[in-house]
């Protein structure tokens, strides 16, 4: 039997997670968490972020949903950085009503990097070479069998100019600072979580736990017995247990590889992406 009345979570906040590079997945993920949050009504939203940034595209739509459920359904929004929350992981952040960091949590690297590989001389060296025809100068820009043309540079740098300045403009709008202000410290360097602090990118120093207590605090709820339930995609339960002993052999050859996928997937795309 289906029962007839929706489950209201009244008493009770929700916690998301963003992990690592942010693209297609990510988006999809936390797109479909932000709507579990917003039909099972919960009040406030933990939004924990331990990122270095990743896709323009994806870090605009996360944030566009946490506006919305802000300001359609009234939801009150505190992010937590944990180790690193650098670049479209701030993006995303100043969508929240407040920001918690800690004071070593790397953060920063406002800015936009595109790159793109140039094989010309190792083809050279195979011998290989390859035929173009295209309808236009500038539409194999960035191949990679060649080098690319003053021109093409001029382009692209224009587009990444465009892509700061609407990353600048809202951050600058989330944080209530000034633009030119931003732009202060919106070179792409990074920062601590401290130095966060005294720049206003970021409003507390603290924990995941202070961030949980602050938000509970906002909606005056009581911090020792109100819940906060995890918003995750469920698994069969064989993949969970199979993913449990896997998890805890992935190796940093694993990690390096999921890396590798991630940067020939963006190959010649704007990121906001702290890259160490």
């Amino acid at each position: 039997m289906v029962w007839p009345f929706k489950t209201k979570k009244r008493k009770q906040i929700a916690r998301i997670e963003i992990t690592g590079a942010i693209a297609a997945e990510t988006r999809k993920r936390v797109l479909k968490a932000l709507e579990t949050v917003k039909t099972q009504k919960f009040p406030g939203l933990l939004l924990r972020i331990d990122s270095p940034g990743g896709t323009v595209g994806d870090s605009q739509e996360i944030y566009a949903a946490l506006q919305r459920l802000r300001e359609q359904e009234n939801v009150k929004v505190v992010a937590s950085f944990g180790n690193i929350s650098a670049s479209g992981g701030v993006y995303i952040g100043v969508g929240a009503d407040h920001i918690v960091a800690n004071p070593g949590t790397i953060t920063g690297s406002i800015g936009v990097i595109l790159r793109g590989n140039n094989l010309e001389r190792l083809l050279d060296k195979v011998g290989v070479s390859f035929k173009t025809v295209k309808s236009g100068p500038y539409k194999d820009i960035l191949a990679f069998d060649r080098e690319t043309t003053p021109a093409e540079i001029g382009i692209l740098q224009e587009l990444i100019d465009t892509s700061y300045s609407q990353f600048v403009q809202t951050v600058a709008e989330g944080r209530n600072l000034e633009v030119e202000t931003v732009k202060t410290f919106a070179d792409g360097r990074i920062f601590t979580g401290q130095q966060a602090l005294e720049l206003g990118v970021v409003d507390r120093l603290g924990t995941e736990e202070d961030a949980r207590r602050w938000l509970i605090e906002m909606l005056e709820l009581d911090p020792e017995k109100t819940k906060c339930q995890t918003i995750e995609e469920k698994k069969p339960l064989l993949s969970r247990l199979v993913s449990g002993r896997i998890q805890t052999k992935k190796s940093q050859i694993g990690a390096a590889l999921d890396w590798v996928e991630f940067e020939l997937a963006t190959n010649g795309q704007p990121l906001w992406l702290y890259r160490p």
